[in-house]
């Protein structure tokens, strides 16, 4: 669950308000209809605010940074380690950090690869290769990690992690992405 700060609670006040003016207005309408109608529209817009409000919210008072961030294949065990630290640097507590690590094969050395770059198997060629025991290899994996709970303001944490590492891949690309909520 996330964590609320003060500003949710003020969004989540001004949302009520807004909802409690939409039910007095609708329940003065004379036309039972109108009043059914307007009731239901308030209540629906106002349960959307009040959920994208939680969104915008924790995007602008939870931030975080990852530092440090190093990668070791063990060879043995066909898996890769990543360890590294995440630090809260906003002023709010974040009840979940989560790292996401994505690898994609075969690369730029560069780091300009996009996720559309790769050729992705359509239900053509399965409908075909299925009859000749092909296996269709992913050419991305992308694995996500809670790495640290109830991180205070100003707090770091160091974090391992590991999962299994495709022994197809060659020359790998990868990208990272940390969020707190």
């Amino acid at each position: 669950m996330t964590l609320l700060n003060y500003w949710h609670f003020i969004t989540f006040g001004f949302i009520f308000l807004i909802f409690a003016a939409g039910i007095v207005s609708g329940f003065k309408q004379e036309n039972t209809k109108m009043k059914i109608t307007m009731i239901i529209i308030v209540t629906v817009v106002s349960i959307l605010l009040a959920g994208f409000s939680v969104v915008v919210v924790d995007k602008y008072t939870k931030k975080v940074g990852l530092y440090k961030l190093k990668n070791k294949r063990l060879l043995s065990t066909e898996q890769i380690i990543y360890t590294g630290i995440v630090k809260n640097e906003g002023k709010h507590k974040i009840g979940k950090v989560t790292v996401e690590i994505k690898l994609v094969n075969k690369g730029h050395a560069t780091g300009n690869v996009k996720g559309g770059n790769f050729y992705k198997s359509s239900g053509f060629f399965d409908f075909f290769s299925g009859g000749f025991n092909i296996k269709m290899q992913p050419q991305s994996i992308t694995k996500e990690f809670v790495v640290a709970t109830n991180l205070k303001p100003g707090t770091a944490k160091s974090f391992r992690v590991h999962f299994r590492y495709p022994p197809y891949f060659r020359s790998t690309a990868q990208f990272t992405k940390v969020w707190g909520h």
